[in-house]
């Protein structure tokens, strides 16, 4: 197959570029002199014009694409031919003056234009503010309490009055344990509560009659120290007595010695007769005597003196330990007192902790709502805290909505909430209740450390609490762990 001849086409080509830019010059020319004349008549030739120029300027794209390839295979005379074309294109008018041709030639269609732009940028305006007065997300759900009913004492399971999914009220009888253990317990503590305050009424009594033996004995004491005080003093008194008769005595024997003395010289000199003598020897030896006598006695009453001292003395310390032990012995009895007051109050509460035990054979329903996760039957032994079903509550509803950080900027509580439930496809109303305390990483079973070193930032969620307006939920029909999707007003 012979070569084709690329420098005959590329000549070809140009020539025909030159025709077509000359017939586009003369259709401008043509086009501004009718303008004045019939503008709907040139408006329609215009478009006719337009799509033939688009026509042609298709074909031009089409031969420059088959131009350019011949021109790589060339070399230097695609090269200059380039340059021509674009001193031909440099030779078009200027994009003002098209644009202000097309906009005469085109008036209707710019004017619909304008006004379709303008329509767009005043929707697109409304549609930014639209989208940043609220603050929505799909990680939500309804929340409300789930109250696990369980036994405080062990037991046998007697009866179940409820099945799952059952609707109950506050204070309705739920479970019913074996009551005839807790019975006897309550019995037998009745029992020792009464023993306890039998004891207590004996023990009353022995606070007084102490008291009345220590007054008593310390009466008893004070007496005998003061007849042991009067004894020292008529022991005293009579020692006294037995010294002047001492001195009487010894006074009188010295009389007599000196006169048997003095008669002993008269009977030598037998001036006196033996018999006077002896009757002054006689009265010596007397005298002697009631000397011995004399003594004797004081001595004893000196002894006895001392003997009623310590007489006295041992009776003050009776009368001091009768007054240091007085109050002593009444403490002893009033804490014995005391003691039975305690057993008795010990008696009493394991009496009352019995009336609840046996209470606490009937457990009830701690909150309206719906009987669900039920495991227990009867006949079971069941231990205290051992969940033996949960209670559902309807009535007290919210909603916790996990908002990314980067969303709370603008929320508050008291802000209005629209809320779609996906089970329903029903839009309910509410409010924010409250702002979140943390991240729900933190108060995960695991939080994340990130001092690890392997810090990788994650946008964090938190939980803001959503409250449902009076009269939303009068039918009852949110369950907690519904998914919700809440719609938060900023403003």
């Amino acid at each position: 197959m012979p070569e084709p001849d690329y420098p005959a086409l590329t000549r070809a080509i140009q020539e025909l570029r030159d025709e077509q830019r000359m017939l586009r010059e003369e259709q401008l020319r043509l086009r501004k002199e009718s303008t004045n004349a019939n503008s709907h008549g040139a408006g329609k030739n215009a478009k006719d014009d337009q799509g033939q120029d688009k026509q042609g300027e298709q074909k031009d794209e089409k031969q420059e694409q088959g131009q350019g390839k011949g021109e790589k295979k060339e070399g230097d005379q695609g090269g200059h031919e380039k340059e021509g074309q674009k001193k031909e294109e440099e030779k078009q008018p200027p994009l003002k003056e098209r644009a202000r041709v097309f906009v005469q030639t085109h008036q209707k269609q710019v004017v619909i234009g304008a006004i379709g732009f303008a329509v767009l940028c005043i929707a697109a305006v409304f549609l930014i503010l639209y989208l940043r007065s609220y603050e929505a997300t799909d990680d939500a759900q309804v929340d409300g309490h789930l109250n696990a009913v369980s036994p405080r004492i062990i037991g046998t399971v007697q009866q179940v009055y409820v099945e799952d999914s059952q609707i109950v009220t506050v204070g309705q009888l739920l479970v019913e344990l074996d009551p005839r253990d807790f019975n006897n317990a309550l019995q037998q503590a009745k029992a020792s509560y009464a023993s306890a305050e039998a004891q207590l009424k004996a023990e009353n009594p022995n606070v007084p009659i102490v008291r009345t033996t220590n007054e008593s004995t310390i009466s008893t004491n004070v007496d005998a120290v003061q007849s042991a005080q009067a004894a020292i003093v008529a022991a005293e008194q009579q020692y006294q007595s037995r010294l002047a008769m001492l001195h009487e005595a010894e006074a009188n024997d010295t009389k007599a010695q000196l006169e048997l003395v003095r008669y002993r010289g008269l009977v030598q000199k037998e001036e006196v007769s033996h018999e006077q003598y002896d009757t002054y020897v006689a009265a010596a030896k007397t005298q002697a005597a009631s000397v011995n006598a004399a003594q004797a006695s004081a001595e004893a009453t000196r002894k006895s003196i001392e003997q009623s001292r310590a007489q006295l003395s041992q009776v003050q310390t009776r009368l001091e330990e009768s007054k240091r032990n007085a109050p002593r012995n009444v403490l002893v009895r009033e804490a014995g007192v005391e003691a039975r007051q305690a057993s008795v109050l010990a008696a009493q509460a394991q009496s009352e902790q019995a009336e609840l035990n046996l209470s606490y054979t009937k457990i009830f329903a701690p909150a309206n709502g719906i009987v669900t996760n039920k495991t227990v039957e009867a006949g079971q032994r069941v231990e205290p805290g051992e969940q033996l079903l949960i209670v559902t509550q309807t009535e007290d509803i919210w909603i916790t909505a996990n908002f990314k950080e980067t969303q709370l900027r603008k929320m508050h509580p008291g802000q209005s909430v629209d809320i779609r439930v996906d089970t329903y496809g029903r839009k309910y109303h509410g409010y924010i209740q409250s702002m979140p305390g943390a991240t729900g990483a933190r108060t995960s079973l695991l939080p994340p450390e990130n001092a690890t070193g392997n810090f990788v930032k994650v946008v964090q969620r938190l939980p803001v609490r959503i409250r449902l307006n009076e009269g939303e939920n009068n039918d009852h029909l949110l369950r907690p762990g519904m998914s919700v999707e809440p719609k938060v007003w900023l403003k």
